[in-house]
């Protein structure tokens, strides 16, 4: 549980020192901008999978365990989450673009004109 906690405050500090990171719905006008939004969301979601699919190994591996391992391998699940993301993801972000142009009022085909 105290695992869940430090992560979850460390969520918190990271989006806190860079709020201009997190994906904001509110500022999307473009396509491109509400792709990019969708893609940012679905790597985080990712990530929240990446970490619990991590979250019951023994820390026992090649890098031995203990607080480093512990303070940056949610970095490594970050990462990896991105570089799913990047790659296709799990087609999350498709689904997520075509309701943030939805809710903005965007219309996808005048924008390609």
């Amino acid at each position: 549980m105290a695992d869940a906690f430090t992560s979850n405050a460390f969520l918190a500090q990271v989006f806190a020192a860079k709020p201009t990171t997190t994906p904001n719905v509110a500022a999307v006008r473009t396509e491109e901008q509400a792709e990019q939004v969708a893609k940012e969301f679905e790597s985080f979601f990712l990530g929240q999978m990446v970490q619990g699919m991590f979250a019951g190994l023994q820390s026992d591996g090649p890098f031995g365990g203990g607080a480093g391992e512990k303070a940056f391998s949610g970095l490594l699940h970050e990462e990896y989450a991105k570089v799913f993301a990047q790659n296709g993801g799990i087609g999350l972000s498709d689904q997520l673009k075509t309701e943030i142009l939805r809710l903005q009022g965007i219309d996808p085909q005048k924008e390609q004109q």
